[in-house]
Formats: structure tokens, C-alpha cells, sequence
């Protein structure tokens, strides 16, 4: 099993992924392994092959320097399972370009991300007068119910203050943009520079450097954790909250085998582009059919994306996360049989090594012999191929910019 650590988190998230080494579009010229397994009798049970694992990157902090508390700035579902935090100063450009991709964040993980806002002047650099008065802003706005709007306003006309080189024509513009927001001016203008006020930015900023937290900022923490700067980017922390949320959706068990190796079972995946219809091996893979029948009716692939589609060689699916790296909590052991990836339309297991199968499968697109041995055959697509060949190409190792991808609707099963 391969662990894959993910970068400046500082958590370990098994790799239920497609080896790309293992499936590279040239072939191996090694003899492919092949074995065939003594044949289970229609009525039995095949020997349990699963074990559970805890997956559970970053649970969210509820104690430490950077435990949220009372009296913070909370944009999104307080029982998410991802907290963002972020230190900023509000004159910072690095900030304001952060600001878009938090909110687009925020946005599209509206179930499992809540954003923490811990606003923090720049007060000994150069360079950063209006940062203190931006701070006070804030401040005075949250006297009256208004931090968030006042917070906004500042990171969406940030071209026409933050470059003034006058404090008295800063505080001139704020006069004019905060009270249409429905904030009261005079009251405004008094808490603006009050003694309460700067001795609250003051302690903000002297609390955040005895966490640690110094300048240049911004600083951002995922579950506690600091992100490295240079991976503060929307794709990145995109798929690192992903892969954190996905393990409140994970089974903490192995599924109970429940079904019968002599039926006929028919998966319909229906997508986006249309419907995809898989004959299941039950007698040949039953350990996958079983999970495989097990996610769909417990509505796994709902929503799921195909993550990676190499046309000429394989379309991918099967995890919540999108990014390739997320299992359902559980593995299962590679089953091989006399079945081989021969021809277009073979659905079989992806893994990270020999037993490590979990909820991702493939589908090939032509015949691919060097995968023979290494990954379970557990379907053969019967109809939809067309619908197959119509998937958005997208290739994970390619990095991060890639078109959405394809979604599952649901997987319907059919009993024979």
C-alpha cells in the first residue's frame, strides 16, 4: 500500500489511486501475471479479503494557539469538517488575490469548509500605512453588525484605496463608501480611532504573534495546519479540503458480503453524457461486485466525477474527492481469473498495489495486456461505450488546471 503524504498538511492519505507507473500507454515487455483462483461454489462465501482503515486527515482543532474561538470572524457551516484559517492584512495584495480564491472555496464547499477570519496589520513594515485604518474599519463596522460588509468592501475596491499615500484621504473615502452599506456614520466615525478600538486591533495583532504568526503574511492553517505559501493557490487547496471532508463520508467497517456469486447483476451508471451498462462478474470478482454493489446502493458515486479520462486507455471513477487519492474506508484483495483486459470496455479495480482495492474502477478503451494480473476484471461494458468514448479528457498527472469532470448521477442495479 502506498502512503502518500500530502504537502505542508502534514497528513498521511492512502494513495487509492491508479498507479500511473502501472498504466502508462506503452506496454511492459515482462509476461504479464496471470493466475486463476480455485472456482467458489455458487452458494458460498469467498474468504473475508477486506480490512477497515481509519482515514481521518486533520480532524478539525478543538484545542491549541489556533482552536477557533467565540469571538472569531466565521463565514460558512460551523460543523463543517474543514476549518480555514486566515491571517491578513487587509492592504496586502497577496491578500487580496487570497480573498477570491477563499470565497470561490467557500462557495463551491458550502457543506464542508467553514472560513475563519483573522484580520492582522502590517504595522512594522513600510510601505502599509492604511493597513492600521483598514484594521480599525473593520473593527468600527463590527460595533454595528457590519464586519463582513465593511471586510468585502475593502478586498473589492481595493485598487482605489489601498495605494493612497494620505491617511486623512483613506479615511475621507471611507466616509463616503461604508455608510451606504448600512453602517451609521457619525457612530462610524467615533469608533473609527477610539482608544477600544485601537486597543483591539492592537491585541489582535499581539495575540497573533504569540502564536507565531509574523509577517509577511498571509498565513493560512487547514485544521491547524499551515499551508506552505507557495501552494496557496485555488486548485491545491481545493483538492487538500476535498480529500479532509471526504473522511466524514468514509465506512469505518468492510461491507458485509451480500451477494449471491450465481445471479446476474447489471450496473446502469447513469452520467452526464448518458448511461453506461456494466455486466458484473459476481462469480469471477465477487469481493468487487459486492463493494461495488454495496457503494451504489449506499449512494457513493453520487456526484462523482470521472477524475481521469486517457482516451485510447482509460476512463476513471469511483472517488468523492476528485483528486485520485480518496478510498471509502476500507481495502480488499486484487482477484484474479482467467478474464483479461483484451478489448474495449473492461471495468476493472484501480489500485495503489496488490490488495489495495477500494472504491475506484476503470473502464478501458482498447486492449491493455500489461495490466493483466495486476488489477481485478470485474465488468464488461454491454452498452454505452458510446457514451465512454464522449468523456471530458483529463489527466490528473498533468497537474492542476484540468476541465471539470464528468459526473455520476447515480448507479442502479439490476438482479438476475
Amino acid at each position: 500500500m502506498r502512503i502518500q503524504k500530502t504537502i505542508s498538511l502534514a497528513i498521511l492519505i492512502l494513495a487509492n489511486g491508479f498507479l500511473l507507473s502501472a498504466c502508462g500507454s506503452s506496454t511492459p515487455t515482462e509476461t504479464p501475471i496471470t493466475a486463476t483462483p480455485t472456482p467458489i461454489p455458487p452458494t458460498a462465501t469467498p474468504e473475508v479479503s477486506c480490512s477497515s482503515i481509519k482515514m481521518e486527515p486533520t480532524p478539525a482543532v478543538t484545542s491549541g494557539p489556533f482552536s477557533v474561538a467565540a469571538d472569531d470572524f466565521i463565514l460558512g457551516d460551523v460543523s463543517a469538517p474543514v476549518t480555514v484559517v486566515e491571517y491578513c492584512d487587509l492592504q496586502s495584495l497577496d491578500c487580496h488575490g487570497l480573498a477570491d480564491i477563499l470565497n470561490k472555496l467557500l462557495e463551491n464547499h458550502s457543506r464542508d469548509m467553514r472560513l475563519v477570519i483573522r484580520p492582522i496589520p502590517l504595522l512594522e513594515l513600510k510601505g502599509f500605512e492604511n493597513s492600521m485604518i483598514a484594521m480599525q474599519a473593520v473593527i468600527a463596522a463590527d460595533k454595528q453588525g457590519k464586519f463582513i460588509e465593511v471586510h468585502n468592501l475593502l478586498y473589492e475596491k481595493y485598487a482605489e484605496w489601498a495605494g493612497m499615500t494620505s491617511t486623512s484621504a483613506f479615511e475621507g473615502w471611507l466616509a463616503r463608501e461604508v455608510p451606504p452599506l448600512g453602517v451609521d456614520k457619525a457612530q462610524f466615525q467615533s469608533d473609527l480611532k477610539s482608544q477600544e478600538t485601537v486597543a483591539q486591533m492592537t491585541g489582535w495583532y499581539e495575540s497573533a504573534k504569540e502564536k507565531g504568526v509574523v509577517p509577511p503574511y498571509p498565513l493560512v492553517l487547514i485544521n491547524g495546519n499551515p499551508v506552505n505559501v507557495g501552494l496557496l493557490y485555488y486548485d491545491y487547496l481545493d483538492q487538500a479540503i476535498s480529500l479532509i471532508a471526504l473522511g466524514a463520508k468514509q465506512f469505518t467497517e468492510c461491507p458485509p458480503f451480500a451477494i449471491d456469486p450465481a445471479k446476474q447483476y447489471i450496473a446502469t451508471i447513469h452520467t452526464e453524457k448518458g448511461d453506461i451498462t456494466i455486466q458484473l462478474f459476481a462469480d469471477k470478482a465477487p469481493l468487487a461486485v459486492n463493494s461495488f454493489l454495496f457503494l451504489a446502493q449506499q449512494g457513493w458515486f453520487e456526484g462523482v466525477t470521472f477524475h481521469r479520462v486517457i482516451p485510447g486507455f482509460v476512463a476513471q471513477a469511483g472517488d468523492p474527492s476528485g483528486t485520485g487519492q480518496g478510498g471509502p474506508g476500507y481495502l480488499f484483495n486484487n482477484e484474479t481469473s482467467d478474464l483479461k483486459f483484451d478489448k474495449p470496455g473492461m471495468v476493472g479495480m484501480a489500485n495503489s498495489g496488490p490488495n489495495t482495492n477500494g472504491s475506484q474502477f476503470f473502464i478501458t478503451y482498447a486492449p491493455a495486456p500489461h495490466l493483466d494480473g495486476s488489477y481485478t476484471i470485474f465488468g464488461q461494458v454491454i452498452s454505452g461505450m458510446d457514451v465512454v468514448e464522449q468523456l471530458t479528457p483529463r489527466d490528473p498527472g498533468q497537474g492542476f488546471s484540468l476541465p471539470p469532470g464528468d459526473k455520476i448521477i447515480g448507479v442502479d442495479i439490476e438482479e438476475k
